[in-house]
């Protein structure tokens, strides 16, 4: 993996923030930080074991919504947007995330930003192709977390499990890093304009970096 340094930052020139002020640009990157996230595997699996509730489908195209706004701001860097990504894994989804999968997400939406910067969509229409395949097909490989049965306790139901679980906020799912991992989603998706560029909803702020 290429070295990340998490303090490799951009700063605006301008007092207007981070955002582009041409519109096709910051369409761009936005489609960019959207596809950027979905390619996130340990969000992909909360959300396909609905970790984060009925909506967390909803709530992963929300976390894009409050990366975007990060760069309303006038300096942003790589370490900014993985404490956002693993904050709202946590306050969110209800788990924390012990590798370094949101720095690499976060470096890549870094990456991005800059190319947007000079004009450079060539990797963002990429991804944006490869999502749109693979939603045309549908999604044959969701990634299932199963809990075997304890072979300690045989005779404890599920119920009384699910009331343990309940009543202990502190057991978090801890993920580790799968290379081999391949997730397909059916997200609720990004909204595509008139244009053709794929625009995040956003939500308002409900958490984010604190």
């Amino acid at each position: 993996m290429t070295s990340i340094d998490p303090t490799d930052y951009v700063e605006a020139s301008e007092g207007n923030g981070l955002r582009f002020n041409d519109e096709r640009q910051q369409a761009k990157f936005e489609l960019g930080v959207c596809m950027a996230v979905y390619q996130w595997e340990e969000l992909n699996t909360a959300v396909e074991n609905s970790w984060g509730g009925a909506n967390s489908a909803e709530k992963r195209d929300w976390i894009s919504g409050i990366v975007i706004e990060l760069f309303d701001e006038k300096v942003v860097d790589i370490q900014l947007i993985e404490e956002t990504l693993l904050y709202a894994m946590v306050d969110e989804f209800d788990t924390e995330v012990d590798n370094d999968s949101a720095l690499e997400i976060g470096a890549l939406i870094f990456k991005f930003y800059k190319d947007v910067s000079i004009g450079n969509y060539n990797d963002i229409d990429l991804l944006y192709s490869k999502w749109q395949e693979k939603q045309s097909k549908g999604s044959s490989n969701i990634n299932r977390i199963h809990i075997e049965e304890d072979p300690n306790n045989p005779d404890v139901s599920d119920s009384e499990e699910d009331e343990e679980d309940e009543g202990d906020n502190e057991d978090i799912p801890q993920l580790q890093q799968e290379d081999s991992m391949e997730v397909d989603t059916e997200p609720v998706g990004p909204i595509v304009d008139e244009d053709g560029f794929e625009l995040v909803q956003k939500k308002g702020r409900r958490g984010g970096r604190r």
